[in-house]
């Protein structure tokens, strides 16, 4: 893979609280992240809002994933292609955002997926700009260790299998995702993230 996300790109970056800022202001002008701010953009950006703060409040991090963070030394940057009106950005990024504040030697960094249209098209799902995205690079060298996305393997398949059966509306669709993420209650993200930073700190 190229280095196709640059220092500058990196640097225009957001934390995770500088994109919940945003989100928050865009929403005050009745707005969303990107160019379409249509009325149903809004609202699921709205719902995907108390969907993070909820979670902001209430995962926590098992034993298991917080000893492995403790024990990493090598220096990364967690680039994540997201926007606001994503239902399955908003059930992630706040985990995987405290998983981050667990290090210092973890940089988080959010790029909007249509900004940044050149990244996105470099780390499709099944040929689709699916988000949200996660690369993970090494600090000094920007060499990529690794990728995660867009959504936990188990409620990928699920998905992937509603979508190819006609009889399951793309609302329904999302409602079955909706309710895997409510009852899984963030553990299997949690045992990806266990799996994927012992591959990535060698």
């Amino acid at each position: 893979m190229n280095n196709i996300i640059t220092k500058e790109i990196i640097d225009g970056g957001y934390t995770y609280p500088q994109y919940r800022k945003l989100i928050n202001d865009l929403l005050k002008e009745g707005k969303t992240t990107s160019n379409n701010h249509s009325e149903s953009l809004i609202e699921y950006t709205k719902v995907n809002v108390q969907r993070m703060n909820r979670l902001d409040k209430t995962t926590d991090i098992n034993e298991d994933l917080k000893r492995e963070i403790a024990d990493l030394e090598k220096k990364m940057i967690w680039v994540i292609l997201a926007e606001a009106w994503c239902g399955d950005v908003a059930q992630n990024l706040p985990v995987i955002a405290k998983i981050a504040d667990l290090s210092q030697n973890i940089d988080l960094k959010l790029i909007l997926r249509d900004e940044n249209l050149e990244v996105m098209d470099e780390y499709l799902t099944n040929g689709g700009r699916s988000i949200p995205k996660l690369i993970c690079l090494d600090s000094g060298t920007l060499e990529e260790l690794g990728t995660w996305g867009p959504r936990p393997e188990e409620v990928q398949e699920r998905f992937l299998k509603d979508k190819a059966d006609p009889n399951v509306s793309p609302e329904e669709r999302s409602k079955n995702n909706q309710l895997w993420y409510i009852q899984d209650k963030t553990q299997s993200i949690q045992k990806e993230f266990l799996r994927l930073i012992k591959i990535w700190k060698k």
